[in-house]
């Protein structure tokens, strides 16, 4: 007999479009940074950078690893590769060792009048089956929400708000 209840493991993706009042050499040159990835980060979670020397332009094929503390206290190894890069265009970063079981991170940017149009789209799987499922019902989509929300609000600090956002353009972040 069957219960009636499933719970499907899925891939989820997280998109987040946001406009900057710069022009794409600077938001690029930003963007591109491992190490401005601290500033556009919570502070709660702990981030660093563990990788020395790290160069100033990225590279494919570059692998940069962190600690984070996603849930409290709990230390974690992050290891991304940047997988593609399309100057001024897009970076991927995937991970290889991590919290999840799986991580696909595009950062694309493109210039429009009066700024940058950036969009993050990041497709993600999390680990343990079922339960992984679970701890993204209760607080894994909540807490990117937040991270794609505070980076929206330190990437205004830093270069400004957009001031005309197309009519056509829904800012913000959707997760499936």
């Amino acid at each position: 007999m069957e219960s009636g209840y499933s719970l499907s493991v899925s891939f989820h993706q997280l998109s987040d479009l946001h406009y900057i009042p710069a022009d794409l050499d600077t938001v690029w040159n930003f963007i591109s940074r491992p190490e401005n990835l601290k500033v556009i980060t919570p502070s709660d979670l702990g981030f660093e950078i563990v990788t020395q020397d790290l160069p100033e332009v990225m590279y494919p094929g570059m692998i940069i690893e962190y600690r984070v503390t996603p849930i409290a206290g709990l230390r974690q190894r992050w290891v991304t590769e940047i997988t593609h890069i399309r100057e001024k265009h897009y970076f991927v970063d995937e991970q290889r060792v991590g919290p999840y079981a799986m991580w696909h991170h595009e950062h694309a940017v493109e210039a429009v009048p009066g700024g940058v149009k950036m969009k993050d789209t990041v497709s993600y799987k999390l680990p343990l089956g079922p339960l992984g499922e679970i701890a993204h019902m209760l607080f894994v989509r909540r807490q990117l929400n937040a991270i794609f929300e505070y980076r929206r609000n330190a990437l205004n600090e830093h270069f400004g708000i957009f001031e005309d956002v197309p009519d056509s353009a829904i800012q913000g972040h959707s997760i499936k």
